[in-house]
């Protein structure tokens, strides 16, 4: 079978956007968010069932998908030799006699994202793939080390080739409304970065409230955040449709008021082709198009690969694979 409207667009390549630089602190702004936990939760229920894409759609929309993934390994028991699988994995999403049934050319993952210590080895196995390496930083997941380490780790991780860093902010100034000092961290960090691209993880689920949530995507946005990212993973509970809903409306009135778009993360507990599509939608339908790029949107995930490339074998020989034949690395 050979699909015939799914095109190369399914990958598209980087498009430079003029870097967030924050602004001044407005707490004005910030005192003013505000959020409507029932209306929220009434819409995000019906989110899932709002687009449907079928067939050919389907298949470009998963496709689409998978360049928006950061393929993640952050276990305690990583080597360098699972890094380099996982790096090959991002290289080669996709089995090649699959994308020529679908009438594709190659496609790649969004980036390769790791610890600081595999840095090193990602680096390496995705030279000229053009795939960066994204490394978590500032004493992920907690983000409880002395400060100036916090701020040391961000430049060493840069210096060691990671083209994009992944922060955790302190949730205590969330919590206990702190804003000025979460706008000072975040500046900090961001200055750390240097021309690499900073996505801050607000780890929602420890936020208490939506209203902390909208709050504290407006502050990170301010403070210079290129990302604003749900969850490290490694929360309770990370990536929902309602926090989602809360901080893309937050970058929808950023980029209103700036002019600076700001991409977003959703990540942890997405590992379902099914759930990709209907953050895809949630993105197209608040912020548009230009929002389902991978240097805009990007899912943090490793399973959800691996239930994409099965429904998409589905698509091409009508038959479900078993999930070992589609192993992460």
């Amino acid at each position: 079978m050979t699909t015939k409207t799914i095109t190369p667009t399914a990958h598209l390549p980087q498009v430079t956007e003029p870097r967030n630089p924050g602004i001044p602190l407005d707490m004005q702004w910030v005192r003013s968010v505000q959020a409507n936990t029932s209306a929220i939760e009434r819409r995000a229920k019906t989110l899932p069932g709002r687009r449907s894409v079928k067939k050919d759609w389907q298949a470009a929309w998963l496709l689409r998908a998978i360049t928006c993934i950061d393929l993640t390994t952050l276990a305690g028991d990583d080597t360098a030799e699972r890094v380099r699988r996982l790096c090959a994995k991002g290289r080669q999403p996709v089995r090649q006699a699959l994308l020529d049934k679908m009438g594709m050319g190659p496609i790649t993952t969004g980036a390769i994202c790791v610890y600081h210590d595999m840095i090193g080895p990602a680096v390496d196995a995705l030279a000229g793939s053009g795939i960066p390496v994204a490394a978590v930083s500032t004493g992920f997941p907690a983000g409880l080390s002395p400060f100036h380490l916090r701020v040391a780790e961000i430049g060493e991780s840069v210096k060691a080739g990671a083209a994009e860093i992944d922060i955790v902010i302190s949730r205590r100034h969330v919590l206990s409304g702190n804003w000025q000092a979460l706008y000072e961290e975040i500046q900090t960090f961001r200055a750390a970065c240097g021309d690499a691209h900073m996505k801050a993880i607000l780890a929602t689920g420890e936020l208490g409230t939506l209203r902390n949530v909208a709050r504290a995507s407006v502050v990170a946005m301010m403070g210079g955040a290129d990302f604003i990212k749900t969850s490290t993973g490694k929360e309770t509970v990370n990536a929902t449709l309602p926090v989602s809903l809360v901080m893309i409306r937050a970058i929808r009135e950023y980029h209103a008021r700036t002019g600076y778009r700001i991409g977003y993360k959703p990540a942890g507990g997405i590992s379902k082709a099914k759930d990709a599509l209907v953050y895809l939608a949630l993105m197209k339908d608040e912020l548009g198009d230009r929002w389902l790029r991978p240097d805009l949107f990007r899912f943090g995930a490793s399973s959800l690969l691996g239930d994409i490339e099965r429904q998409l074998e589905h698509h091409v020989t009508g038959a479900y694979s078993a999930g070992y034949r589609h192993a992460i690395g």
